[in-house]
């Protein structure tokens, strides 16, 4: 059973991008300076899919960025888009392409899907808003086969070096601004500024990885180490 805290964590995760979801990935391209799609493409290849039919899930999709991009490059791969935000989904089911998806409202806490059902998980930006990470990668570990991988793909918080106070000022001052200009919800933007600063570190959310059943982690970081690609296989033994 879920903890109140949890519960609550969830319930204002969902509002705040419901508020957002129409604007959500003007955001995006904004704040990275386009640089989001090829990080996505790049996490999409840590997959490591192949041609033929095989069941994809994207966790935390959002508006389907992921999602959409696997259809396209493996067309004849079943790809499962969730998400906790109706809002979200129903922007992303306007998308060109969103017809072959299957798209479905869920809580990456508690994936309504069989045990060991997908070729593939991946994610976008979503580890660092779910209440419990362990519980969240616990889930993706079930769900997905053995010897099949896992990506996640995060901001993680910037390293103590010459950059940071310039990264900070990013993030604090110039993201809420260009959240209120765009979406007239400047919250929503200082909440994630906030949550990229205090979320795992790269190294250690690859051990929590670990803890529950991934094997080999590895990860990459980007954007001057303010974003990372993590990636690992299910072990047989978890």
């Amino acid at each position: 059973m879920a903890k109140p805290e949890d519960t609550q964590h969830t319930r204002k995760v969902r509002t705040m991008f419901g508020q957002i979801a129409q604007r959500y990935d003007l955001l995006n391209r904004v704040m990275t300076f386009g640089q989001d799609i090829r990080w996505r493409k790049e996490a999409i290849r840590k997959l490591e899919l192949k041609s033929g039919p095989q069941w994809v899930l994207d966790a935390g999709t959002g508006t389907g960025d992921i999602a959409l991009e696997i259809q396209k490059q493996f067309p004849q791969a079943v790809v499962v888009a969730s998400d906790l935000t109706p809002e979200m989904i129903q922007v992303g089911k306007k998308r060109p392409g969103a017809e072959k998806i299957h798209w479905v409202i869920a809580d990456a806490m508690d994936l309504p899907f069989a045990t060991e059902s997908f070729d593939g998980v991946i994610s976008g930006y979503l580890l660092r808003n779910v209440p419990d990470v362990n519980g969240a990668l616990r889930e993706q570990c079930r769900v997905v086969k053995p010897l099949k991988a896992v990506v996640s793909l995060d901001t993680t918080p910037p390293a103590e070096n010459l950059l940071k106070p310039f990264i900070g000022f990013f993030l604090h001052r110039v993201i809420p601004f260009m959240g209120k200009i765009l979406t007239g919800h400047a919250e929503a933007y200082t909440y994630l500024p906030d949550t990229t600063e205090h979320f795992l570190p790269a190294d250690k959310l690859a051990a929590r990885m670990e803890a529950v059943g991934f094997w080999p982690v590895q990860f990459c970081k980007r954007m001057f180490g303010t974003m990372a690609i993590h990636f690992a296989v299910k072990n047989p033994k978890s």
